[in-house]
């Protein structure tokens, strides 16, 4: 059976909202952008904002190294391939019906499970952390242009000055 144009349209479009939240690589990877955080506090700033900035760039990273502990694993390589396929196409493409989460969830933790690729993907999570808390933590923020709402202390940010004081009213 052929997909329908309706079906091919929903793909396209939940395929272009994820990729418009991607960050450019030579923003995410600019050297001199990084730098040590002068307290735990911006530290703390830091890895929140950068996690909300750059989240499609962490999991594409994260989906990589994934891929590569699998990659002398054909077995499990094959099933995830499949199963992604199948979240791609029956959860992200639909919108007209809803469709039971549990099952697919279901099926996806005994894949992991049966194949022992859940190791991999333990390990995958491990190093993601650490590249994760590490980035967010030495990038600086100051040259990242986004909007305030992308910030997870939306408005605050930008109502103080650089110092950290407040300004009388």
């Amino acid at each position: 059976m052929l997909p329908s144009a309706e079906m091919l349209a929903n793909i396209r479009e939940a395929s272009q909202t994820v990729i418009s939240t991607r960050r450019p690589w030579r923003v995410f990877l600019d050297l001199f952008a990084l730098t040590l955080p002068s307290s735990i506090s911006e530290a703390t700033t830091r890895l929140a904002h950068n996690v909300t900035y750059f989240l499609f760039n962490y999991a594409l990273i994260l989906l990589l190294i994934f891929l590569l502990t699998l990659f002398r694993h054909p077995l499990p390589l094959l099933i995830f391939f499949l199963l992604s396929a199948t979240w791609y196409f029956l959860y992200f493409s639909r919108d007209d019906l809803p469709l039971a989460i549990l099952p697919l969830a279901f099926l996806t933790v005994v894949a992991l499970f049966v194949t022992a690729a859940w190791l991999n993907l333990l390990l995958a999570l491990l190093i993601e952390a650490v590249v994760v808390f590490l980035h967010g933590v030495l990038r600086s923020t100051e040259d990242l242009v986004g909007d305030d709402q992308d910030s997870p202390y939306g408005h605050m940010l930008g109502d103080t000055p650089a110092s950290g004081a407040y300004v009388p009213v």
